[in-house]
């Protein structure tokens, strides 16, 4: 049975909330490459609502109520619930990775940038898979993380 077209976009639009965080760890790189801005077009506003509430519950804010109004609802169709938690799983490795390069003695120099930049070109390829294989309307399949999708909704 073929995945209407509705839920393949939404199951596309989840993946924004990665993107969304990994934007900040990779600023140099934008700047080094202006062409990579126009990437963060998408990103932009869920990046403006979730820097807009303070104290950084606006991610926090996003994460449970896509968790719990998407993912936890078994109304909501299977390819929307899958995405959704394969998305917030790749944002909680982004996240921990940006408290991470916060909290670690790394240093500003070629390191940091280059561990930085590794991080930003991940997502990003984490991102166009997940969009490639939606668009075709199969479940992206990250090693490790889809067998802990389907863990968890089944």
């Amino acid at each position: 049975m073929p995945i209407p077209i509705w839920q393949r976009l939404l199951g596309l639009l989840v993946y924004v909330l990665p993107w969304s965080d990994a934007i900040p760890i990779g600023q140099h790189l934008l700047i080094q490459f202006p062409v990579l801005q126009w990437l963060t077009l998408p990103a932009l506003p869920l990046f403006i609502l979730e820097r807009g509430i303070p104290f950084g519950l606006g991610n926090l804010l996003v994460f449970f109520l896509l968790f719990l109004a998407v993912v936890r609802n078994p109304n909501v169709p299977y390819f929307i619930r899958f995405n959704t938690l394969q998305a917030l799983l790749v944002d909680i490795v982004v996240v921990i990775i940006s408290y991470a390069f916060a909290i670690l003695p790394i240093g500003g120099g070629l390191m940091m940038r280059t561990l930085s930049s590794t991080v930003v070109v991940g997502v990003l390829a984490v991102v166009i898979f997940a969009l490639i294989e939606c668009s075709r309307g199969r479940e992206p399949d990250l090693p490790g993380l889809s067998q802990a999708v389907r863990m968890q909704l089944y």
